[in-house]
């Protein structure tokens, strides 16, 4: 068990037991309205033992990110104006562009390799990729690595 004791992954919401974003709830009441943990975990609907056993272990993107580098897999549509889209999006979020690489585009879609750095005066990040999201001709988003 201890090997994968370092190990992170980033995971998307839909894709988290409820028990873990009930977690987060109970963090979050606890750090805005300076509850206490029972108050939280009660509010939340876990038990104080579930908070415990994972409060440490999951956290929202965005509260350990600035500071970061990211890294994404961006499928887009082979049209003009998109990848512009996106830069401006990152530029919007006050994030700092490090490197950009765009396949050849195939049948129509290209693959964009792009690392953002997630400057201190930064945005959410979360909101950064919800954005990106929402891009006409942005197929797929995937996070491949953060250092």
């Amino acid at each position: 068990m201890k090997e994968n004791a370092g190990k992170y992954y980033v995971v998307r919401q839909k894709a988290l037991p409820e028990v873990l974003l009930k977690v987060v709830e109970a963090k979050q009441l606890l750090e805005k309205k300076g509850v206490s943990v029972q108050a939280a975990t009660e509010q939340a609907g876990i038990s104080r033992s579930s908070f415990y056993k994972y409060k440490d272990d999951i956290f929202p993107f965005h509260d350990n990110a600035r500071g970061k580098t990211v890294t994404f897999l961006v499928q887009i549509e082979d049209s003009p104006g998109i990848l512009s889209n996106i830069l401006a999006i990152v530029a919007d979020c006050h994030a700092n562009v490090l490197t950009i690489h765009q396949t050849i585009p195939i049948n129509g879609f290209a693959n964009l390799t792009l690392s953002v750095e997630v400057l201190p005066a930064s945005r959410d990040s979360s909101e950064m990729i919800a954005r990106m999201e929402g891009q006409p001709g942005v197929n797929d988003i995937k996070i491949l690595g953060r250092s």
